[in-house]
Protein backbone atom coordinates (compact mmCIF):
# COMPACT_ATOMS: atom_id res chain seq x y z
CA UNK A 1 0.00 0.00 0.00
CA UNK A 2 1.49 3.60 -1.06
CA UNK A 3 2.26 6.36 1.23
CA UNK A 4 -0.87 8.47 2.12
CA UNK A 5 -1.24 11.65 0.70
CA UNK A 6 -0.96 14.46 3.05
CA UNK A 7 -3.80 17.04 3.39
CA UNK A 8 -1.79 19.60 3.52
CA UNK A 9 0.37 18.47 -0.03
CA UNK A 10 -3.01 19.09 -1.45
CA UNK A 11 -3.77 22.00 -3.92
CA UNK A 12 -5.14 24.96 -2.17
CA UNK A 13 -8.05 24.92 -5.05
CA UNK A 14 -9.15 21.36 -4.61
CA UNK A 15 -9.41 21.77 -0.74
CA UNK A 16 -11.59 24.76 -1.53
CA UNK A 17 -13.38 22.84 -4.41
CA UNK A 18 -14.40 20.28 -2.01
CA UNK A 19 -15.25 22.46 1.32
CA UNK A 20 -17.67 24.11 -0.94
CA UNK A 21 -19.39 20.79 -1.42
CA UNK A 22 -19.77 20.21 2.21
CA UNK A 23 -23.44 21.46 3.82
CA UNK A 24 -21.33 20.95 7.09
CA UNK A 25 -18.06 22.57 8.31
CA UNK A 26 -14.53 21.69 6.79
CA UNK A 27 -12.05 22.36 9.75
CA UNK A 28 -8.27 22.85 8.88
CA UNK A 29 -5.52 23.32 11.38
CA UNK A 30 -5.39 26.78 11.13
CA UNK A 31 -8.94 27.29 11.88
CA UNK A 32 -9.74 28.83 15.66
CA UNK A 33 -12.19 25.33 16.14
CA UNK A 34 -9.27 23.16 15.53
CA UNK A 35 -7.64 22.55 18.77
CA UNK A 36 -10.91 21.87 20.26
CA UNK A 37 -12.28 19.55 17.42
CA UNK A 38 -9.28 17.20 17.65
CA UNK A 39 -10.18 16.35 21.46
CA UNK A 40 -11.34 12.82 21.85
CA UNK A 41 -12.28 11.24 25.34
CA UNK A 42 -9.01 9.85 26.25
CA UNK A 43 -6.68 12.64 27.00
CA UNK A 44 -3.81 10.76 26.09
CA UNK A 45 -4.32 10.60 22.63
CA UNK A 46 -2.57 13.84 20.81
CA UNK A 47 -2.98 13.51 17.12
CA UNK A 48 -3.08 16.19 14.29
CA UNK A 49 -5.73 15.57 11.59
CA UNK A 50 -5.01 17.57 8.19
CA UNK A 51 -8.63 18.51 8.42
CA UNK A 52 -11.78 17.52 9.55
CA UNK A 53 -15.39 17.17 8.14
CA UNK A 54 -17.84 17.92 10.24
CA UNK A 55 -20.81 15.94 7.87
CA UNK A 56 -24.58 17.21 8.96
CA UNK A 57 -26.07 14.52 6.49
CA UNK A 58 -25.21 11.27 3.92
CA UNK A 59 -24.43 13.11 1.45
CA UNK A 60 -21.61 15.13 3.25
CA UNK A 61 -20.10 11.72 4.23
CA UNK A 62 -20.27 10.53 0.64
CA UNK A 63 -18.60 13.24 -0.60
CA UNK A 64 -15.77 13.11 2.04
CA UNK A 65 -15.60 9.17 1.22
CA UNK A 66 -14.85 10.01 -2.66
CA UNK A 67 -12.69 12.79 -1.92
CA UNK A 68 -10.60 10.31 0.35
CA UNK A 69 -10.16 7.35 -1.86
CA UNK A 70 -10.07 10.07 -4.74
CA UNK A 71 -6.82 11.87 -3.78
CA UNK A 72 -5.22 8.61 -1.68
CA UNK A 73 -5.57 10.31 1.98
CA UNK A 74 -5.48 8.89 5.49
CA UNK A 75 -9.04 8.56 6.22
CA UNK A 76 -10.26 8.28 10.31
CA UNK A 77 -14.25 8.31 10.88
CA UNK A 78 -15.34 9.50 14.38
CA UNK A 79 -18.40 9.13 16.06
CA UNK A 80 -18.61 9.63 19.61
CA UNK A 81 -14.75 9.54 20.35
CA UNK A 82 -14.81 7.40 22.73
CA UNK A 83 -12.20 4.87 21.14
CA UNK A 84 -9.44 4.07 23.67
CA UNK A 85 -6.52 3.93 21.00
CA UNK A 86 -8.18 6.74 19.39
CA UNK A 87 -8.68 5.31 16.14
CA UNK A 88 -11.10 8.16 15.51
CA UNK A 89 -8.16 10.13 14.18
CA UNK A 90 -5.40 10.17 12.07
CA UNK A 91 -1.99 12.41 11.47
CA UNK A 92 -1.98 14.42 8.37
CA UNK A 93 -5.43 12.83 6.73
CA UNK A 94 -8.65 13.40 6.65
CA UNK A 95 -11.38 12.62 9.84
CA UNK A 96 -14.83 12.11 8.62
CA UNK A 97 -16.68 13.32 11.58
CA UNK A 98 -21.01 11.94 12.15
CA UNK A 99 -21.48 13.88 15.44
CA UNK A 100 -23.93 16.20 12.94
CA UNK A 101 -25.65 13.32 11.89
CA UNK A 102 -27.78 12.69 15.22
CA UNK A 103 -31.50 11.74 15.27
CA UNK A 104 -33.19 8.83 17.12
CA UNK A 105 -37.09 7.85 16.22
CA UNK A 106 -38.99 5.56 18.17
CA UNK A 107 -41.27 2.90 16.62
CA UNK A 108 -43.84 1.94 19.69
CA UNK A 109 -46.09 -0.46 17.35
CA UNK A 110 -42.72 -2.49 16.26
CA UNK A 111 -40.43 -1.72 19.81
CA UNK A 112 -38.15 -0.48 16.82
CA UNK A 113 -35.55 2.73 17.29
CA UNK A 114 -33.65 4.33 14.09
CA UNK A 115 -30.63 6.29 15.34
CA UNK A 116 -28.53 8.08 13.98
CA UNK A 117 -24.48 7.54 13.55
CA UNK A 118 -23.13 10.39 15.44
CA UNK A 119 -25.67 9.96 18.60
CA UNK A 120 -24.49 9.23 21.53
CA UNK A 121 -25.64 6.39 24.10
CA UNK A 122 -27.67 8.76 26.71
CA UNK A 123 -29.46 10.65 23.70
CA UNK A 124 -31.15 7.22 23.01
CA UNK A 125 -32.28 6.54 26.26
CA UNK A 126 -33.62 9.64 26.76
CA UNK A 127 -36.07 9.40 23.82
CA UNK A 128 -36.55 5.64 24.68
CA UNK A 129 -36.96 5.66 28.34
CA UNK A 130 -40.21 7.60 28.38
CA UNK A 131 -42.03 4.85 25.82
CA UNK A 132 -40.76 2.19 28.46
CA UNK A 133 -37.79 1.06 26.03
CA UNK A 134 -34.30 0.57 26.14
CA UNK A 135 -31.99 -0.56 23.44
CA UNK A 136 -28.67 -3.06 25.23
CA UNK A 137 -25.73 -0.51 25.19
CA UNK A 138 -22.42 -0.08 27.45
CA UNK A 139 -22.38 1.68 30.63
CA UNK A 140 -21.26 5.35 30.35
CA UNK A 141 -24.02 7.33 28.53
CA UNK A 142 -21.53 9.25 26.62
CA UNK A 143 -20.26 6.43 24.55
CA UNK A 144 -20.98 6.94 20.99
CA UNK A 145 -23.47 4.50 19.53
CA UNK A 146 -21.38 3.69 16.30
CA UNK A 147 -18.28 2.78 17.78
CA UNK A 148 -19.75 0.67 20.50
CA UNK A 149 -22.15 -0.88 18.42
CA UNK A 150 -19.68 -2.36 15.42
CA UNK A 151 -17.37 -3.62 18.28
CA UNK A 152 -20.44 -5.91 20.22
CA UNK A 153 -21.64 -3.90 22.88
CA UNK A 154 -21.16 -5.55 26.23
CA UNK A 155 -23.28 -3.66 29.04
CA UNK A 156 -25.82 -4.10 32.01
CA UNK A 157 -28.43 -5.16 29.43
CA UNK A 158 -26.28 -7.98 28.29
CA UNK A 159 -27.40 -10.81 30.24
CA UNK A 160 -31.58 -10.46 29.34
CA UNK A 161 -31.24 -9.12 25.64
CA UNK A 162 -27.98 -9.84 24.45
CA UNK A 163 -25.10 -7.53 23.18
CA UNK A 164 -26.44 -4.90 21.27
CA UNK A 165 -25.11 -6.59 17.56
CA UNK A 166 -27.74 -9.05 18.84
CA UNK A 167 -30.48 -6.06 18.74
CA UNK A 168 -29.30 -4.70 15.60
CA UNK A 169 -31.77 -4.86 13.04
CA UNK A 170 -30.44 -2.51 9.76
CA UNK A 171 -28.20 -0.16 9.20
CA UNK A 172 -27.50 2.53 6.31
CA UNK A 173 -23.89 2.50 4.91
CA UNK A 174 -21.41 5.05 2.79
CA UNK A 175 -19.32 2.22 1.44
CA UNK A 176 -15.74 2.50 0.25
CA UNK A 177 -16.31 3.50 -3.12
CA UNK A 178 -19.01 6.49 -2.18
CA UNK A 179 -21.88 4.32 -2.85
CA UNK A 180 -25.13 4.08 -0.23
CA UNK A 181 -26.55 1.15 0.77
CA UNK A 182 -29.00 -0.46 3.35
CA UNK A 183 -28.04 -3.99 5.08
CA UNK A 184 -30.10 -6.02 7.14
CA UNK A 185 -30.90 -10.36 6.89
CA UNK A 186 -32.38 -9.81 3.26
CA UNK A 187 -30.03 -6.83 1.70
CA UNK A 188 -26.54 -7.78 1.52
CA UNK A 189 -26.66 -10.39 4.11
CA UNK A 190 -22.66 -10.80 3.97
CA UNK A 191 -22.29 -6.82 4.76
CA UNK A 192 -25.03 -7.10 7.79
CA UNK A 193 -22.95 -10.07 9.10
CA UNK A 194 -19.88 -8.26 9.15
CA UNK A 195 -20.78 -5.17 10.84
CA UNK A 196 -22.24 -7.25 13.56
CA UNK A 197 -18.69 -6.73 15.16
CA UNK A 198 -16.92 -6.28 12.73
CA UNK A 199 -15.97 -2.86 13.36
CA UNK A 200 -15.78 0.14 11.29
CA UNK A 201 -13.73 -1.98 8.37
CA UNK A 202 -16.46 -1.90 5.86
CA UNK A 203 -18.16 1.53 5.31
CA UNK A 204 -19.61 4.67 7.82
CA UNK A 205 -22.69 3.34 9.44
CA UNK A 206 -25.11 6.48 9.10
CA UNK A 207 -28.14 4.96 10.62
CA UNK A 208 -28.82 1.67 12.72
CA UNK A 209 -31.78 0.08 13.40
CA UNK A 210 -32.10 -1.84 16.54
CA UNK A 211 -34.70 -4.04 18.41
CA UNK A 212 -36.08 -2.48 21.75
CA UNK A 213 -37.33 -4.00 25.26
CA UNK A 214 -39.65 -3.15 27.67
CA UNK A 215 -37.23 -1.65 30.48
CA UNK A 216 -38.57 1.17 32.62
CA UNK A 217 -36.74 0.55 36.00
CA UNK A 218 -34.18 -1.16 37.08
CA UNK A 219 -32.91 -2.41 40.55
CA UNK A 220 -29.39 -1.35 40.87
CA UNK A 221 -25.90 0.19 42.22
CA UNK A 222 -22.96 -0.90 43.74
CA UNK A 223 -22.25 -3.30 46.86
CA UNK A 224 -18.21 -3.13 47.97
CA UNK A 225 -15.66 -5.52 50.28
CA UNK A 226 -12.52 -4.94 51.06
CA UNK A 227 -9.76 -5.84 48.66
CA UNK A 228 -8.32 -8.20 51.28
CA UNK A 229 -11.48 -9.97 50.58
CA UNK A 230 -11.50 -9.94 46.37
CA UNK A 231 -10.32 -13.55 46.29
CA UNK A 232 -13.03 -15.10 48.37
CA UNK A 233 -15.64 -12.67 46.55
CA UNK A 234 -14.64 -13.70 42.69
CA UNK A 235 -14.73 -17.34 43.53
CA UNK A 236 -18.65 -16.77 45.35
CA UNK A 237 -19.53 -14.19 42.28
CA UNK A 238 -18.31 -16.57 39.55
CA UNK A 239 -20.72 -19.65 40.43
CA UNK A 240 -23.41 -16.80 41.37
CA UNK A 241 -23.72 -14.90 38.55
CA UNK A 242 -23.26 -18.08 36.20
CA UNK A 243 -26.11 -19.96 37.67
CA UNK A 244 -28.06 -16.48 38.22
CA UNK A 245 -31.77 -15.80 36.54
CA UNK A 246 -30.89 -13.57 32.80
CA UNK A 247 -32.91 -10.68 34.48
CA UNK A 248 -29.61 -10.45 36.98
CA UNK A 249 -26.50 -8.60 36.26
CA UNK A 250 -23.13 -7.44 37.56
CA UNK A 251 -20.02 -6.66 36.73
CA UNK A 252 -17.30 -7.43 39.10
CA UNK A 253 -14.44 -5.13 39.94
CA UNK A 254 -11.08 -4.03 41.75
CA UNK A 255 -11.21 -0.42 42.47
CA UNK A 256 -10.91 2.67 44.48
CA UNK A 257 -13.55 5.09 45.88
CA UNK A 258 -12.33 8.46 44.72
CA UNK A 259 -14.78 10.14 46.61
CA UNK A 260 -18.51 11.41 46.63
CA UNK A 261 -21.22 10.24 46.32
CA UNK A 262 -19.72 6.89 48.78
CA UNK A 263 -19.51 7.91 52.25
CA UNK A 264 -16.16 10.02 53.71
CA UNK A 265 -14.91 6.59 55.48
CA UNK A 266 -14.82 4.57 51.93
CA UNK A 267 -12.67 7.70 50.28
CA UNK A 268 -9.23 6.44 48.44
CA UNK A 269 -9.48 2.62 50.00
CA UNK A 270 -9.25 -0.04 47.71
CA UNK A 271 -12.14 -2.56 47.19
CA UNK A 272 -14.00 -5.36 45.12
CA UNK A 273 -16.99 -4.15 43.99
CA UNK A 274 -20.31 -5.33 42.14
CA UNK A 275 -22.47 -3.10 40.19
CA UNK A 276 -25.71 -4.75 39.75
CA UNK A 277 -28.76 -4.01 37.44
CA UNK A 278 -31.69 -6.46 37.80
CA UNK A 279 -34.58 -6.28 35.34
CA UNK A 280 -36.86 -8.63 37.08
CA UNK A 281 -40.08 -8.04 39.51
CA UNK A 282 -39.06 -5.14 42.07
CA UNK A 283 -41.31 -7.24 44.61
CA UNK A 284 -38.44 -10.21 44.62
CA UNK A 285 -35.58 -7.73 45.18
CA UNK A 286 -34.96 -8.60 49.02
CA UNK A 287 -34.84 -12.78 47.95
CA UNK A 288 -32.67 -11.84 44.36
CA UNK A 289 -29.82 -10.09 46.26
CA UNK A 290 -30.12 -12.21 50.09
CA UNK A 291 -27.25 -14.31 48.54
CA UNK A 292 -25.34 -11.09 47.73
CA UNK A 293 -26.38 -9.49 51.59
CA UNK A 294 -24.88 -13.02 52.82
CA UNK A 295 -21.40 -12.20 51.80
CA UNK A 296 -21.54 -9.62 54.23
CA UNK A 297 -20.71 -6.30 52.03
CA UNK A 298 -19.23 -3.40 53.76
CA UNK A 299 -21.27 -1.22 51.58
CA UNK A 300 -24.45 -1.90 49.91
CA UNK A 301 -26.75 0.70 48.01
CA UNK A 302 -29.02 -1.40 45.72
CA UNK A 303 -32.26 0.27 44.81
CA UNK A 304 -34.97 0.95 42.24
CA UNK A 305 -33.86 4.07 39.58
CA UNK A 306 -34.71 4.52 36.03
CA UNK A 307 -32.20 3.12 33.69
CA UNK A 308 -30.80 6.28 32.38
CA UNK A 309 -29.55 6.68 35.63
CA UNK A 310 -27.77 3.37 36.15
CA UNK A 311 -26.52 4.22 32.53
CA UNK A 312 -24.97 7.91 33.70
CA UNK A 313 -23.83 6.50 37.25
CA UNK A 314 -20.35 7.03 36.59
CA UNK A 315 -20.53 9.51 33.69
CA UNK A 316 -19.95 12.37 36.25
CA UNK A 317 -16.83 10.12 37.53
CA UNK A 318 -15.26 9.80 33.87
CA UNK A 319 -16.06 12.71 32.36
CA UNK A 320 -13.92 13.53 28.87
CA UNK A 321 -10.61 14.89 29.06
CA UNK A 322 -8.76 11.94 31.53
CA UNK A 323 -5.69 10.00 30.50
CA UNK A 324 -6.65 6.35 29.52
CA UNK A 325 -4.64 3.65 28.97
CA UNK A 326 -6.58 0.61 28.25
CA UNK A 327 -5.74 -3.44 28.16
CA UNK A 328 -8.72 -6.37 27.75
CA UNK A 329 -8.59 -10.20 27.80
CA UNK A 330 -11.71 -12.52 27.73
CA UNK A 331 -11.27 -15.46 30.39
CA UNK A 332 -13.73 -18.32 31.00
CA UNK A 333 -13.29 -18.89 34.67
CA UNK A 334 -12.18 -17.08 38.01
CA UNK A 335 -9.55 -19.98 39.03
CA UNK A 336 -7.05 -19.84 42.11
CA UNK A 337 -4.21 -18.21 39.98
CA UNK A 338 -6.47 -15.50 38.34
CA UNK A 339 -7.71 -14.27 41.78
CA UNK A 340 -4.60 -14.09 43.10
CA UNK A 341 -3.26 -11.57 40.61
CA UNK A 342 -6.39 -9.57 41.24
CA UNK A 343 -6.07 -9.78 45.13
CA UNK A 344 -1.61 -8.34 43.80
CA UNK A 345 -2.84 -5.57 41.10
CA UNK A 346 -5.76 -4.61 42.84
CA UNK A 347 -3.87 -3.80 45.79
CA UNK A 348 -1.55 -1.30 44.08
CA UNK A 349 -3.89 0.64 42.50
CA UNK A 350 -2.16 3.56 41.46
CA UNK A 351 -4.66 6.12 41.33
CA UNK A 352 -8.24 6.79 42.14
CA UNK A 353 -9.61 6.25 38.72
CA UNK A 354 -8.12 2.98 37.83
CA UNK A 355 -9.93 -0.13 37.72
CA UNK A 356 -10.21 -3.21 36.84
CA UNK A 357 -13.78 -4.95 35.12
CA UNK A 358 -14.97 -8.49 33.89
CA UNK A 359 -18.19 -8.09 32.64
CA UNK A 360 -20.47 -11.52 32.16
CA UNK A 361 -21.04 -13.09 28.74
CA UNK A 362 -23.57 -15.80 29.93
CA UNK A 363 -27.29 -15.68 29.71
CA UNK A 364 -28.97 -14.78 26.42
CA UNK A 365 -24.82 -12.75 25.10
CA UNK A 366 -23.97 -17.03 25.53
CA UNK A 367 -26.53 -18.01 23.40
CA UNK A 368 -25.77 -16.43 20.25
CA UNK A 369 -23.74 -18.76 17.93
CA UNK A 370 -20.03 -18.22 17.42
CA UNK A 371 -20.37 -17.81 14.00
CA UNK A 372 -23.71 -16.42 13.56
CA UNK A 373 -22.26 -12.99 14.09
CA UNK A 374 -18.07 -11.93 14.08
CA UNK A 375 -18.46 -11.75 17.84
CA UNK A 376 -16.37 -15.27 18.42
CA UNK A 377 -15.83 -15.38 22.14
CA UNK A 378 -19.74 -16.59 23.01
CA UNK A 379 -17.90 -19.49 25.04
CA UNK A 380 -16.04 -16.47 27.75
CA UNK A 381 -17.66 -16.20 30.67
CA UNK A 382 -16.44 -12.59 30.91
CA UNK A 383 -14.78 -9.98 29.11
CA UNK A 384 -12.22 -8.37 31.16
CA UNK A 385 -10.46 -4.45 31.15
CA UNK A 386 -8.17 -2.89 32.75
CA UNK A 387 -7.79 1.24 32.24
CA UNK A 388 -5.52 2.86 33.88
CA UNK A 389 -7.41 6.43 34.48
CA UNK A 390 -6.13 10.05 35.82
CA UNK A 391 -6.96 13.38 35.17
CA UNK A 392 -2.81 14.04 35.37
CA UNK A 393 -0.69 13.68 32.45
CA UNK A 394 2.20 13.30 34.88
CA UNK A 395 0.76 10.08 35.91
CA UNK A 396 0.80 8.88 32.80
CA UNK A 397 3.52 6.25 32.70
CA UNK A 398 2.36 5.04 36.63
CA UNK A 399 -1.09 4.40 35.17
CA UNK A 400 0.24 2.61 32.04
CA UNK A 401 2.79 0.80 33.59
CA UNK A 402 0.05 -0.78 36.20
CA UNK A 403 -2.18 -1.54 33.63
CA UNK A 404 0.30 -3.36 31.58
CA UNK A 405 1.85 -5.50 34.47
CA UNK A 406 -1.72 -6.11 35.78
CA UNK A 407 -2.62 -7.38 32.03
CA UNK A 408 0.44 -9.34 31.46
CA UNK A 409 -0.12 -11.39 34.64
CA UNK A 410 -3.42 -12.17 34.11
CA UNK A 411 -2.87 -12.80 29.96
CA UNK A 412 -0.90 -16.11 30.34
CA UNK A 413 -4.80 -17.51 32.39
CA UNK A 414 -7.08 -15.88 29.50
CA UNK A 415 -8.76 -17.80 26.88
CA UNK A 416 -7.35 -15.76 24.16
CA UNK A 417 -8.41 -12.60 22.30
CA UNK A 418 -10.18 -9.60 23.78
CA UNK A 419 -12.82 -7.35 23.50
CA UNK A 420 -11.81 -4.78 20.99
CA UNK A 421 -13.72 -2.14 21.84
CA UNK A 422 -11.37 -2.69 25.30
CA UNK A 423 -8.14 -2.28 23.42
CA UNK A 424 -5.53 -0.27 22.11
CA UNK A 425 -3.66 -0.63 18.79
CA UNK A 426 -2.00 -3.67 19.58
CA UNK A 427 -1.21 -5.08 16.19
CA UNK A 428 -2.93 -8.05 13.83
CA UNK A 429 -2.17 -11.04 15.56
CA UNK A 430 -5.13 -9.47 18.53
CA UNK A 431 -6.85 -8.83 16.22
CA UNK A 432 -6.77 -12.33 14.70
CA UNK A 433 -6.92 -13.88 17.97
CA UNK A 434 -10.19 -11.81 19.10
CA UNK A 435 -12.06 -13.12 15.72
CA UNK A 436 -11.10 -16.79 15.89
CA UNK A 437 -12.48 -18.79 12.55
CA UNK A 438 -14.72 -15.81 11.93
CA UNK A 439 -11.73 -13.59 10.96
CA UNK A 440 -11.15 -15.26 7.41
CA UNK A 441 -15.14 -14.18 6.27
CA UNK A 442 -14.21 -10.88 7.43
CA UNK A 443 -10.99 -10.55 5.16
CA UNK A 444 -12.74 -12.09 2.40
CA UNK A 445 -16.13 -9.60 2.49
CA UNK A 446 -13.43 -6.55 3.50
CA UNK A 447 -11.84 -7.62 0.23
CA UNK A 448 -15.53 -7.32 -1.62
CA UNK A 449 -16.36 -3.83 -0.21
CA UNK A 450 -13.15 -2.27 0.29
CA UNK A 451 -10.33 -3.77 -1.50
CA UNK A 452 -8.28 -0.85 -1.23
CA UNK A 453 -8.36 -0.50 2.88
CA UNK A 454 -9.59 2.68 2.87
CA UNK A 455 -10.85 2.19 6.04
CA UNK A 456 -8.07 0.72 8.08
CA UNK A 457 -7.73 3.27 11.33
CA UNK A 458 -9.44 0.38 13.40
CA UNK A 459 -8.94 -2.40 14.88
CA UNK A 460 -8.21 -3.36 10.97
CA UNK A 461 -9.18 -6.69 9.04
CA UNK A 462 -7.35 -6.40 6.12
CA UNK A 463 -8.47 -7.52 2.60
CA UNK A 464 -8.36 -11.14 1.75
CA UNK A 465 -5.42 -10.41 -0.87
CA UNK A 466 -3.40 -8.70 1.47
CA UNK A 467 -4.09 -11.03 4.67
Amino acid sequence: MSTPVKVKDLEASVLDAFASRIRGEVIFPDNEKYNKTRKVYNAMIDKRPGMFVMCVDVADVMYAVNFGREHDLLVAVRGGGHNGGGLGLCEDGMVIDLSGIKFVRVDTENRTVRVGGGNLWGEVDHATHPFGLAVPAGIISTTGVGGLTLGGGVGYLSRMYGLTIDNLLEADMVLADGSFVTVNEKQHPDLYWAIRGGGGNFGIVTSFKFRAHPVKNVIGGPTLWPIERVEEVMEWYHGFINNAPDELNGFIATMVIPGPPFPAELHNKMFCGIVWCYLGDPGKQEEVFRPVMEMDPVFSHVGEMPYPAIQTLFDGMMPPGLQWYWRADYFKELGPEIRAVHREYGSKIPTPLSQMHLYPISGAASRVGRTDTPWAHRDAKYAGVIVGVDPDPANAGKITDWCKEYSEALHPHSSGGAYLNFIMDEGQERIKASYKENYERLTRIKQQYDPGNLFRVNQNIKPKVQA
